[in-house]
């Protein structure tokens, strides 16, 4: 089934002022007190271990650069950052960036990064990057709807950038761009074996290694684990709708969560001079289908999901005289096969289903991506970047078993004897492929001593629904020696999805071949204060305008509605000395409909993220992380009141894992077991007069994990 992205909002909006002065307050706390002096070189490199050394970011133009003058609003996140945060999935580090939260899908319970208020869909408006490689899917146009998590461990630091990113990036950059840089040999430096087990029966394994072979540096990674996930209860499904309808006693609710799985991850590096290869796995079996694909619970379907990814890449910095060049060459196979059972047995929907409703949807893909960069300095106070490439994507073949027909009317019994394969009559979709070729050019201007102006434009054809041309204008200021000021505009495109171009035999959801590309506009300011050494400051501004949404109307995917959008962000960095660290972040945000100028709904207006990281004698430390999220008003269609926002306290005790011998880690996350919803979108249609699931997607309470980690 398929979730109906809606923009309209409800009438009803609470606004916690309050609490959220409170907590503001607790965020705001660097920005109203003045550190008392600056810390010895020495104490900064110590510090930069336990806490994590943001200074550069290469998202916002390609090539490294402070983070205060990137062209851009961007955030990093370092391997020492994600230690302190306790974390054990890239979910939970993400959350700890300013304008950016994670909510669920309907899909196998998969993550949505709703940036700067946009939660539309199955979330292909925020582009995923490893090691700047998308890791699109051109089924869903998303990261794949059997997303399985995404380990931490061999993560050297991810980089965000929010907002427009198309002017670079391409496709999909339309809200945010995050990118996951995996450690190199230089940052493994040695051999590390590491184990954890927590709550839910979580159990994971992993090495690493990081030296070298001869010439060629080498870094590999492996690691295997296992989960039975949250089963948070689940107190009503859609069956229990259907029931009260048509008078069946079908439902499973109330029922637990599915959202078990075993995962391997693994990837190999080689670096040879200015070449290097990479090759990666990500398995993910006996994946749960969370609260069910229909959103009927369904405790007997389970998925896999598989992506294999290599890529060769060649780096050379001083090719010629001022010139530079890099170009890669990547291969992606990516397949999801599900056995589900859409509904349980006994469901009556046009007719009983004696073991349930059962679909088997199955489908590989295939991509292959060359491009090829250069960058000239040689001209006075000028940089300039062109680059140019091709992507092929294929959805190259598909299989679907079931035992229902077109109009949900069971085959026979419905029964598990009446399973057929309709593959070569009346499948979901049937394979289709799509070819991409792009250019792009950059120059980064210095116009005086303190003024910089970055300008952009990348133009993609498309083979399936045309071109589109996208700009980027960037003008940095350094206001004084530690105040720099940014003017930032750009557009940002996301084409549709094989999805929404061409599904078939679906009575709810139907493609259609004449989609365009949604489009955004983007306009911010941003101001960047390096208060003193130990005390950093930065805020933004913005506005934004996204057109031409794809969403479905009468059970056909249109190009209908806008959004506008603005919002403030703040974040702060505090070293009061040697042992204390307190960092946090502040967000707003206010999204509307312009249709029917109402909020647009399923996202919180207001969050705050504050961390304490305290150093403790005998080398252990001590973090602590504080994460607010207001109440998040419904679509407009919505009756139900505004979803009640919560407030999370994670807390980690650990020793360092960069010196040899024995490390450990002790976290507790959601340590007052708060009640954490997130929102199921409104999907009440004719056929369908209630919402699956009214009580919305109930995340995990309490957890405990225990890290032990030995390095050689």
């Amino acid at each position: 089934m398929t979730e109906t992205p809606q923009l309209a909002h409800s009438a009803t909006r609470r606004h916690p002022r309050a609490a959220a002065a409170r907590l503001a307050c607790l965020a705001a706390l660097p920005w109203l007190l003045s550190p008392a002096s600056a810390l010895a070189g020495n104490e900064e490199e110590d510090l930069a271990q336990v806490f994590g050394d943001q200074a550069l970011v290469s998202i916002a133009t390609g090539a490294r650069q402070p983070l205060s003058r990137a062209p851009g609003v961007a955030s990093v996140i370092t391997a020492a950052d994600i230690e302190a945060m306790g974390a054990t999935d890239l979910d939970e580090v993400l959350e700890s960036v300013p304008g950016l939260h994670v909510a669920r899908s309907s899909q196998g319970y998969s993550p949505v990064y709703v940036v700067r208020g946009v939660n539309l869909g199955f979330n292909p408006q925020v582009l995923v990057l490893i090691n700047g490689i998308p890791l699109t899917t051109v089924y869903a146009g998303n990261r794949g709807n059997l997303w399985g998590g995404y380990p931490i461990e061999n993560i050297a630091r991810v980089e965000v950038l929010r907002g427009p990113g198309s002017a670079l990036y391409g496709a999909d950059a339309v809200a945010g761009v995050i990118n996951i840089i995996t450690k190199t040999a230089q940052d493994i430096d040695g051999t590390r074996l590491g184990a954890r087990t927590g709550t839910f029966h979580t159990h994971d394994g992993w090495a690493q290694y990081g030296g070298q072979w001869g010439p060629i540096d080498v870094a590999s990674y492996v690691r295997v684990g296992s989960t039975d996930g949250t089963n948070n209860l689940v107190e009503a499904d859609a069956q229990t709708g259907f029931d009260r309808l048509l008078g069946t006693h079908a439902s499973l609710a109330p029922g637990r969560l599915n959202t078990g799985r075993d995962v391997i991850d693994g990837q190999l590096d080689l670096n040879y001079e200015n070449w290097r290869w990479r090759f990666g796995l990500r398995d993910r079996d006996n994946v749960g289908s969370a609260q069910g694909i229909a959103s009927a619970l369904d405790p007997r379907g389970s998925s896999r999901n598989q992506s294999l990814s290599s890529d060769l890449s060649y780096n050379n910095e001083h090719i010629a005289p001022d010139w530079a060049m890099s170009a890669q060459l990547s291969a992606l196979h990516y397949s999801e096969r599900s056995d589900l059972f859409l509904f349980p047995a006994g469901a009556n929907l046009g007719g009983v289903f004696t073991d349930g409703m059962i679909g088997n949807p199955y489908k590989w893909e295939r991509h292959h991506r060359l491009g090829a960069t250069a960058t000239y300095s040689g001209w006075l106070k000028h940089r300039v970047r062109f680059g140019l490439g091709m992507h092929s994507a294929e959805l190259y073949k598909i299989r679907e078993t079931r035992n229902m027909n077109i109009d949900f009317t069971p085959i026979g019994a419905g029964s598990l004897s009446d399973v057929i394969d309709v593959s070569d009559t009346w499948p979901f979709i049937r394979p289709h492929s799509r070819q991409v070729r792009y250019a792009y050019a950059q120059d980064e201007w210095q116009l005086v001593p303190d003024w910089t102006l970055t300008a952009g434009l990348r133009h993609d054809r498309y083979s399936d629904f045309g071109d589109t041309t996208n700009p980027r204008l960037a003008l940095v200021w350094d206001a004084a020696y530690n105040l720099t000021a940014k003017f930032m505009a750009g557009s940002a495109f996301r084409p549709p999805s094989f999805t929404e171009m061409f599904a078939v035999n679906n009575p709810v959801a139907n493609g259609n071949p004449n989609l365009k590309a949604e489009k955004t506009r983007t306009v911010e300011a941003a101001l960047s204060w390096q208060a003193s050494p130990a005390w950093q400051l930065g805020a933004n501004v913005y506005h934004f305008r996204m057109d031409d949404i794809i969403q479905l109307v009468s059970f056909v995917y249109q190009n209908t509605g806008s959004l506008t959008g603005n919002g403030l962000e703040l974040e702060s960095a505090w070293t009061l000395n040697s042992a204390v660290r307190l960092s946090g972040n502040y967000s707003y945000q206010y999204t509307v409909d312009s249709a029917t100028e109402h909020d647009a709904g399923n996202a919180p207006h207001h969050q705050i993220y504050a961390r304490l990281d305290w150093r403790l004698p005998r080398n252990w430390s001590l973090h602590t992380q504080v994460n607010w999220v207001s109440d998040q008003t419904r679509v407009l269609a919505d009756t139900r009141p505004a979803l009640k926002g919560y407030n999370t306290i994670d807390v980690t005790l650990r020793t360092p894992s960069d010196k040899k011998g024995w490390g450990a880690t002790f976290s507790v996350r959601n340590l007052l077991n708060a009640d954490v919803r997130e929102p199921f979108a409104y999907d009440a249609t004719p056929g369908r007069p209630f919402i699956s699931l009214p009580n919305d997607y109930p995340m995990p309470g309490r957890s405990f994990y225990v890290q032990a980690s030995y390095r050689f």
